[in-house]
């Protein structure tokens, strides 16, 4: 089939845009950092390439995630993964041939601070962040003109992804900021006392979340993750453990906005596309240093 894929120069699009083409789909690329850029907030291109590639299923991950600079200046956040998002959409629509939207959103930022963890899909929407109010707004907007079009849905509500290829030097992003400083010989910021603590999942389980998707789920909001709280100073022992890094971590005041403490229940995604993560955090950083520095560490 044809699928087309935005952000797939991104850490996540790209590793599933990889795969698709692996599994012999064809694979119309979206991004704003290509040599040839089509920027999802340029309505008309969109829609000229959609009607041009006349793709079945959408896969939806361009946007811009980055929680402190939401606060600081949230426009950017919104025009992006909002109207962004609304683009895409009535580009699907234009072209007649889509036939399901897939969606990166965040489970992590639009719980909030969840009474009960891990938090499941029936837990209250309450962001702390413009990002997290982004990313709830992207799923209405798709919930609404998937019924006007006529098409499927199936949003899936990340938790905090980490492997080969993310970005060491984005605000997001701890396992390849932690190891990167690390392998150079720095210290590390801790934004608290350690004790923040996130789901977290390695890219190549959420890769297979994706591959499900082509072909089961419809209509459905699904949490992806683990269930489990890894907190900030698990993440810097256990790379410090595989980079024989010597030193402690620099610890800072928490910063506006980010989530304390947050775990996702998968039950319903098992339930609806046979998904459950597979690779442990453990299992996963040795993966992740393996792959982006080569064999060092205890590996």
């Amino acid at each position: 089939m044809k699928i087309l894929v935005t952000g797939d120069a991104g850490f996540i699009a790209s590793h599933i845009t990889d795969k698709y083409r692996a599994l012999g789909h064809t694979v119309v690329s979206v991004d704003n950092r290509h040599k040839k850029p089509i920027d999802i907030n340029d309505a008309e291109k969109l829609i000229a390439l959609f009607k041009k590639e006349k793709p079945d299923i959408v896969n939806h991950h361009a946007a811009i995630a980055e929680v402190v600079k939401s606060l600081n200046n949230p426009l950017p956040t919104f025009q992006t993964n909002v109207l962004g998002t609304v683009n895409v959409l009535m580009a699907a629509g234009a072209c007649g041939t889509v036939k399901k939207f897939i969606f990166a959103s965040t489970g992590g930022a639009i719980y909030g601070s969840p009474k009960k963890i891990p938090a499941d899909e029936s837990s209250p929407v309450t962001p702390l962040s413009p990002y997290g109010i982004s990313k709830h707004l992207g799923e209405e907007v798709i919930t609404f003109y998937a019924k006007i079009f006529g098409f499927e849905y199936l949003i899936f509500r990340y938790p905090n992804v980490y492997g080969p290829r993310q970005n060491p030097k984005g605000e997001a992003g701890v396992v390849a900021i932690f190891s990167e400083l690390m392998k150079n010989g720095k210290q590390p910021t801790i934004y608290g006392d350690g004790t923040k603590a996130r789901d977290y999942v390695y890219v190549d389980d959420i890769v297979r979340a994706n591959v499900a998707a082509l072909r089961k789920g419809k209509n459905e909001i699904l949490n992806i993750g683990w269930g489990r709280k890894i907190t900030d100073r698990k993440i810097f022992d256990e790379i410090q453990k595989n980079l024989k890094f010597v030193g402690e971590p620099v610890l800072a005041p928490y910063r506006t906005g980010e989530v304390y403490q947050i775990a996702l229940d998968a039950a319903k995604a098992l339930r609806t596309i046979g998904w459950k993560p597979t690779i442990s955090f453990e299992a996963g950083v040795k993966r992740h240093i393996q792959k982006t520095y080569g064999r060092i560490g205890i590996l």
